[in-house]
């Protein structure tokens, strides 16, 4: 289902959201608002959160403390402590009552009761019982579960598929997922197999073991590399800082300058920018003489750094900020809408 792209903007203080034409579609009157997703984005009234849908109708039938994305339909959120989940018409399809609740994936959710973990289906009713002191999402049909301290991979009756043996565990993401054991990460694949012995630390506000571009972060011995989804070592950690791959380049910085690599760990745009993004919609922003503009992905620039902060391309516009003013620019650098 294709859902038109709305973007967040702002007037006076107050938010609202445009189309990728630049046109005023939800008039900014929110004191807060969330992005866009599958649809529906929430925005905050009273201090409270409600979902809102792409032609600016409010789904209010009760506020909520949290509300999260609608996923296969349904959005888990939060009234005062307990975790239910809401319909794209702003019911309560399944009734408030969980310790926890995670979104909906293939089918099931990951929710808690008394302490416990289990798996639910759209009816809120218990597919797999509570039987789990953790669990995460299913992907590919196996989701992580951790009993007795120790984290393994259940099928969808419930069923051990990769015995508990793991300190932490995340979901598939293709062929491989995380697993740690101490304070070291690394990976295993479907059949439980060791493909990358933990051996990564985690780093403080950086997600660990994230896959984009097919390609992960891995951080050694106070350098950066990366491993790949086939689960090996695709570029041995020997730089200072890097970040995500996207459009088959990751953001490297050599000697306090940024540049970027390809994904055979070879020099693809040489450093030479002091601060640099990640790629998407083929463009990347980067900083020349305490400015931000965009590069394309041979290292020219495409947009000259004009703007004091900015962000990565979503749908062909991004959102760039002048003397403290929101504007939204095209791939060529045009202003499609800017804060008055």
């Amino acid at each position: 289902m294709h859902h038109t792209s709305l973007y967040k903007i702002r007037e006076n203080g107050y938010f609202g959201f445009m189309d990728s034409r630049g046109e005023v579609v939800i008039l900014p009157q929110y004191l807060e608002a969330g992005a866009f997703h599958n649809g529906f984005a929430s925005v905050q009234l009273n201090g409270q959160w409600v979902p809102i849908d792409a032609m600016g109708r409010l789904l209010l039938k009760k506020f909520y403390r949290y509300i999260g994305p609608f996923e296969q339909g349904l959005a888990r959120v939060q009234v005062v402590r307990q975790w239910g989940y809401l319909d794209q018409q702003g019911n309560e399809a399944i009734l408030p009552f969980f310790e926890e609740a995670d979104n909906f994936s293939e089918g099931l959710a990951a929710v808690k009761v008394d302490g416990r973990a289990g798996f639910i289906n759209p009816e809120g009713q218990f597919v797999i019982q509570p039987a789990f002191s953790g669990t995460g999402p299913f992907q590919q049909g196996l989701a992580p579960a951790c009993k007795d301290g120790k984290w393994g991979f259940v099928d969808k009756k419930g069923a051990y598929v990769i015995d508990p043996q793991w300190d932490m565990a995340q979901s598939f993401q293709g062929a491989v997922a995380v697993v740690s054991q101490g304070t070291q990460w690394g990976l295993i694949d479907r059949s439980g197999r060791v493909r990358v012995v933990p051996q990564f630390s985690f780093v403080q506000n950086h997600a660990y073991g994230e896959f984009f571009d097919g390609m992960a972060l891995a951080f050694r011995d106070g350098k950066y590399g990366f491993v790949n989804q086939q689960g090996e070592i695709a570029i041995e950690p020997m730089f200072d800082l890097a970040g995500d791959y996207g459009e088959g380049l990751a953001l490297v910085e050599i000697n306090g300058a940024y540049g970027y690599i390809d994904k055979s760990g070879k020099l693809a745009i040489m450093p030479k920018f002091e601060d640099a993004g990640v790629f998407s919609d083929g463009l990347a922003q980067v900083r020349v003489n305490g400015r931000w503009g965009y590069i394309d992905t041979e290292g020219k620039i495409s947009i000259p750094p004009l703007f004091d902060q900015v962000t990565p391309f979503s749908n062909g516009l991004a959102l760039v900020v002048v003397q403290g003013k929101w504007q939204y620019v095209d791939r060529f650098g045009a202003v499609v809408w800017r804060e008055t």
